[in-house]
């Protein structure tokens, strides 16, 4: 089986994106039109899909907005369309636990190619994570949002802020080379450290979209070896709310429209 890193390497080429799409697949965003639907949620992703996949390096569905019967069942379909269409799809699901509950969340990976951890609890709560090897692993480091800083920033005795710690500890996770980064794109400086500190781990860069963050910074610090993932998730599947009325032609082509405009706009700085 084809590494993770391998096979997005492969399809970053192919396609010339580093656009990962986000697939919040939202119940009250998604239109009327789809929802007397079986499964209004995989109605609303394959159509975002076939806007946006020439586009897409990547597919990232929030685990949150399917955690329920139904929802699981809209995932898997969404997850088998997007590999019909050979683009890989990564889970932000940003699990961990210990023992046995850790294992099960790590079969996540049966169906998705990629998955979101949380590192807090430490190095054994990853491990049936990291023992996958042709998964990929993005370990939390410097989230987007504004309260990352109140534990990210942390300083330790050693005088380093805590975020610069978990990606030096990522990096000696990295036995099989499938080890990423979440650093997000509203703190490019801390992009460009941590960069410096970590040459060769892929990062999956959020918070380009609809929060603003730096494109530019986004794309020099956050791809190793041309390999890396920008994510944007409204900014793209819900970028034709404002068509008219019921016409899904108009509001899916919005999508594809916000993705190739965000694909340009990140290939200028590569």
């Amino acid at each position: 089986m084809t590494a993770f890193f391998d096979r997005l390497a492969d399809r970053i080429d192919r396609v010339d994106s580093v656009v990962s799409v986000g697939l919040d697949a939202d119940p009250d965003r998604i239109p009327d039109s789809l929802a007397d639907r079986d499964l209004p949620r995989w109605a609303f992703n394959r159509r975002i899909i076939d806007a946006t996949h020439e586009h897409a390096a990547c597919y990232k569905p929030n685990a949150a907005f399917y955690e329920d019967a139904d929802g699981w069942r809209a995932l898997r379909e969404t997850v088998a369309y997007a590999h019909g269409k050979d683009v890989p799809v990564l889970l932000d699901a940003k699990r961990a636990d210990i023992g046995n509950t850790s294992r099960r969340y790590a079969e996540l990976l049966d169906t998705a190619d990629a998955i979101t951890v949380n590192p807090y609890m430490g190095r054994d709560s990853l491990d049936p994570f990291l023992s996958r090897e042709a998964a990929g692993v993005f370990v939390l480091c410097r989230t987007s949002n504004p309260g990352g800083a109140d534990l990210q920033d942390l300083e330790l005795a050693s005088g380093e802020p805590l975020y610069r710690r978990v990606a030096a500890l990522a990096d000696l996770w990295n036995e099989h080379g499938n080890v990423g980064l979440v650093v997000g794109a509203t703190a490019p400086e801390e992009l460009e450290t941590l960069r410096a500190e970590v040459p060769d781990i892929p990062f999956l860069v959020p918070g380009v979209g609809a929060q603003g963050g730096d494109a530019e910074a986004a794309v020099e610090y956050g791809l190793a070896d041309g390999v890396g993932l920008v994510n944007s998730s409204r900014g793209i599947i819900f970028a034709g709310e404002d068509a008219p009325g019921d016409d899904e032609a108009a509001y899916f082509g919005a999508a594809g429209e916000a993705a190739k405009r965000l694909k340009k706009r990140l290939n200028r700085f590569r």
